[in-house]
């Protein structure tokens, strides 16, 4: 078997939802600038009453028994430096030699070692590992040990939602009722509010504490946009409404930050991070340090499915714990169910992004009662619902 053909394909459909998609947006690093700030969230078109307009750019690489392996996602910088620069190196290849694949890649992309060229590289392994599965009949956690368990339970993440008072306690208890044990928040405030942005952190998780009631774990992600003292003025504010992890809240790269913030902070809060590294190099750097209490690694971002079984190593042998990223839930599911629960307890599920994320997939990942159940599709079961696509073009060879 050999891969005949490399295509990065945008999909259009149209997602039915009662509202628009982003009620809200996350906090972005650059809020501490006030032309930033007052942004609002992302808008999707309304092409009829209760329908938006969507878009995934997926990676296909073909072979030449016709079993294709794909990703979702990918971003317009991936599929150029996919079609560009891994496209050449990877025609004429065995797909199924992913090892040899990876290292050639990587060794092919000095400049692209971090940020969006090791993205693109982790968008073709996850593909190769999808054929790899489909060539062989099993689930891709099959391929790496698993299953472990049958089930998984799951967070939320409630990115793109209302931060309105009465709207996060009317969410938060729909989300317990529908089984979740797990939420987490995004709060907009940071340093340049002051105390009073601590205050509205403050209100928030009181307000989501009250409606979830006392045994359901609260989290924030302040996605890179906060500083020590921010964090620790909140850590502290909200003591009594036990916090379980409060996460990303400095830029990736103040390693030095989070390791104070670590000695710091009060007994119980955690600090989570590292969606943002890449490679095996880059978290051999942060558990060497000790820097966090919780990882993250992305494979959809970090190298994909073969280099985050690397990380996983890592993390394991230090005695750490860690749950994925939640960029993609095949991704994620296939380094998860061939985890120790002591070291993977539980998966992410964005509850606004994966009904846009998985639209175009005949088989998508869904939790029911709060749990994420083995896959059983061959590969990643990234197979495409062809009735929900309504137009599609081939991209990442314009610029």
């Amino acid at each position: 078997m050999i891969i005949t053909d490399v295509r990065c394909v945008e999909y259009v459909g149209h997602l039915a939802a009662p509202e628009p998609i982003f009620a809200d947006r996350l906090r972005r690093p650059n809020d501490i600038y006030p032309q930033f700030r007052g942004t609002g969230p992302q808008e999707f078109a309304e092409v009829a009453p209760g329908r938006y307009e969507i878009r995934s750019t997926f990676l296909h690489v073909e072979t030449d028994t016709h079993l294709v392996g794909s990703t979702a996602q990918l971003s317009p910088e991936q599929a150029f430096i996919i079609m560009r620069t891994l496209r050449p190196l990877l025609l004429g290849t065995d797909p199924l030699a992913t090892e040899r694949i990876w290292d050639v890649l990587y060794r092919s992309s000095i400049h692209g070692r971090r940020g969006a060229g090791m993205v693109a590289l982790s968008a073709v392994d996850c593909a190769l590992w999808d054929i790899r599965g489909q060539h062989l009949g099993v689930p891709a956690h099959v391929l790496l040990g698993g299953p472990t368990r049958t089930e998984v339970p799951a967070y939320v993440s409630t990115l793109g939602d209302s931060l309105e008072p009465e709207r996060v306690a009317a969410r938060t208890t729909e989300l317990v009722g529908a089984g979740y044990r797990g939420l987490k928040w995004f709060p907009r405030w940071g340093p340049e509010d002051g105390r009073a942005g601590v205050d509205a952190v403050v209100e928030l998780v009181g307000t989501v504490r009250d409606a979830a009631g006392p045994d359901i774990d609260i989290m924030l992600d302040a996605w890179s946009g906060w500083d020590v003292p921010f964090t620790l003025d909140v850590a502290h504010a909200t003591r009594d409404l036990r916090l379980t992890w409060i996460e990303e809240p400095l830029l990736a790269d103040q390693a030095a930050g989070y390791r104070t913030l670590r000695d710091r902070l009060p007994d119980g809060v955690r600090i989570a991070g590292g969606e943002h590294e890449y490679g095996r190099w880059g978290y051999a750097d942060l558990i060497a340090t000790d820097t966090l209490d919780l990882y993250q690694p992305d494979p959809h971002w970090d190298g994909g499915i073969s280099e985050t079984t690397k990380i996983i190593a890592l993390i394991s042998a230090a005695g750490g714990q860690l749950i994925p990223h939640g960029q993609s839930l095949q991704c994620n599911a296939a380094v998860t169910f061939a985890a120790s629960p002591a070291l993977i307890p539980q998966m992410e599920y964005l509850d606004r992004l994966m009904p846009m994320y998985q639209h175009f997939l005949a088989a998508p990942i869904r939790p029911v009662d709060g749990h994420v159940a083995a896959p059983t599709a061959p590969g990643l079961g990234m197979a495409i619902d062809r009735a929900t696509v309504v137009a599609e073009r081939v991209v990442g060879a314009e610029r």
